[in-house]
């Protein structure tokens, strides 16, 4: 695995690449690319197959991993998914990963992002530290983008705690389409900010469980960069406020 160390000091330049597939979706795009060639070389090649090409074109972006530049500074919180944030809430913290071995039992912000089928989908881990917990729930498949479905989803909590003590949660929701929660990590495993941690296909959520005092810095509407986007910086209790334009 290669490591790129970016700053935004003059001089150098970088040029724009295509994004890798993901191990994961390989064989889907083998299997459908397939299903396309035999439709091309039959004499049934017509609007069938014209859309088979398009699905084969479709499954190759979803399962697309491009490569982020993740800030370095130790107290930023970075987006765990691409997509767009929907909901900031103060919320308990789940009850899988509550009480004094997690997050504790006060309420604290939940910062939700919404991935559309669109959206790349492999999560990141929005801090650096030990993974303390890393538990699975199964449940529904309701639209992630409800309130209820950080109840009643199936879902995959995480909680990392970082050199400070300071622990952070995060959550990946499964959504109307997604039936499969991937992680890439297991419990006790020392991780680094923006490190790839989990897929879910297709279509889904992520919530994320900021620390007490600790404002997002991020807004309803926003879009974000998993590894990229910093929704708030820890110790921070400032709010920010934004215009649609």
């Amino acid at each position: 695995m290669s490591i790129i160390i970016s700053s935004n000091r003059p001089g150098g330049g970088i040029k724009w690449q295509w994004p890798s597939v993901h191990p994961e979706g390989r064989k889907f795009l083998l299997i459908s690319g397939i299903i396309t060639l035999c439709l091309w070389l039959l004499p049934i090649w017509s609007l069938f197959g014209w859309l088979m090409l398009g699905v084969t074109i479709w499954v190759g972006a979803f399962f697309r991993d491009p490569v982020r530049i993740t800030p370095a500074s130790g107290d930023l919180i970075v987006a765990p998914a691409d997509g767009l944030i929907t909901q900031i809430a103060e919320v308990p913290p789940p009850p899988e990963i509550a009480g004094p071995d997690g997050l504790g039992a006060t309420p604290m912000l939940r910062v939700s992002i919404f991935m559309s089928v669109f959206d790349v989908h492999i999560n990141r881990t929005p801090v650096a530290g030990i993974l303390r917990k890393l538990v699975y729930i199964p449940g529904k498949f309701v639209n992630a983008d409800l309130d209820k479905a950080s109840e009643e989803n199936e879902r995959q909590h995480f909680v990392v705690e970082r050199a400070d003590g300071v622990r952070v949660g995060f959550t990946q929701i499964a959504g109307l389409v997604a039936r499969r929660i991937m992680p890439f990590v297991s419990m006790g495993n020392e991780l680094v900010t923006g490190q790839r941690v989990g897929l879910i296909r297709f279509g889904s959520r992520v919530d994320v469980y900021l620390p007490a005092g600790t404002a997002p810095q991020v807004l309803l509407g926003q879009r974000t960069l998993a590894g990229e986007t910093v929704i708030a910086r820890i110790g921070t209790a400032e709010t920010i406020e934004g215009v649609g334009q």
